[in-house]
């Protein structure tokens, strides 16, 4: 920007999270007409950004801040220290002169999926029904190839769910093939295709996995193209200039249109319910297993989820989510 004087000059840097709710006249030339994408860290910044902020606290030898940069992606600078401090936290209770990998452990579950609600009370029939659903969740994520690795299974309520089941990532992803996306709608439907093949009945439990699932299948369609209709994209979102906040999506195609869309949307979240069943159906005695090893110990990770499926029986531990660290 211009100063006073022909040789002086003003240089004024500002940052948001909303560039695009700016006005027009900020981002004219001779104004803010530089933009600098600052992205969240990828596996690597989040390695560095947990050194910075390690270096605040003892540390064991246990500790791998590889592992644990692999495991947070989608994290940002605050939400590494964030993660660092509530390890801290967690191990100053305990009364540990170090943080070691277990205390990391539960920090990123604290932080990725709500405090523990060990004190709801649950009765034997709910406990149950959540076990069969994330366990129908958990068995076609692992049996659909080329999905993310379950990294963990839980039935000890967590925020507002009363289960959990949870896949991290092996490396980071940036574009999302149409075949993962039909897996991940059947991985949604999983719990609720459970729920069909045991109970022979429907809970509310499904409610949010429904709603991802049909949004998903719903931007397959109308955002990105992968569906009979073509590459077409339908209907332009209007938006509240200052708060940025979608008030309305314009509708610029015909009725005729819509009903296929809305067709093309049911065709792809049936198909990926079937899959769900089928897989569900013709592995359901681990589908059994997987449900009692889950009412029993109230945690299973990948290594328990793996000897399950290969028949395998699981050893001996406390009934607790941070009895050693998941590598």
């Amino acid at each position: 920007m211009d100063g006073f004087e022909s040789n002086e000059g003003v240089i004024l840097v500002s940052a948001t999270n909303r560039p695009d709710v700016l006005d027009p006249a900020l981002l004219r030339p001779g104004r803010f007409d530089r933009q600098v994408i600052v992205p969240l860290p990828d596996v690597k910044g989040r390695e560095k950004i947990l050194e910075v902020h390690m270096r605040k606290t003892i540390v064991s030898q246990d500790v791998d801040g590889k592992v644990i940069a692999r495991g947070t992606p989608g994290f940002s600078g605050a939400d590494i220290e964030n993660l660092v401090n509530e390890a801290a936290l967690y191990a100053a209770r305990l009364g540990k002169e170090k943080v070691t990998m277990v205390d990391f452990e539960y920090a990123k579950d604290k932080v990725m999926m709500g405090a523990e609600r060990k004190s709801m009370v649950i009765s034997e029939q709910e406990k149950r029904i959540t076990a069969y659903h994330e366990a129908g969740h958990a068995l076609v994520a692992r049996m659909l190839p080329g999905t993310d690795p379950i990294h963990k299974i839980t039935i000890i309520p967590r925020g507002r769910a009363l289960g959990l089941t949870q896949q991290l990532p092996i490396d980071e992803k940036h574009t999302y093939p149409r075949r993962f996306l039909l897996n991940s709608i059947s991985i949604l439907l999983g719990g609720r295709a459970a729920e069909e093949l045991v109970l022979e009945d429907f809970t509310t439990g499904a409610g949010n996995d429904i709603e991802r699932a049909t949004d998903l299948s719903r931007k397959m369609v109308c955002d990105w193209g992968m569906s009979p209709m073509g590459p077409m994209s339908f209907g332009k979102k209007e938006e509240q200039i200052f708060l940025g906040r979608e008030l309305a999506m314009h509708k610029d195609y015909s009725e005729e249109t819509a009903r296929r869309i809305d067709t093309e949307i049911g065709q792809i979240v049936s198909a990926c319910y079937d899959t769900a069943k089928k897989i569900l159906s013709e592995n359901l005695q681990i589908l059994h297993h997987l449900s009692e090893e889950l009412i029993k110990r109230e945690v299973l990770n990948s290594e328990d989820l793996d000897a399950i499926i290969s028949g395998r029986a699981l050893p001996e531990q406390e009934k607790t989510e941070d009895s050693e660290p998941i590598h």
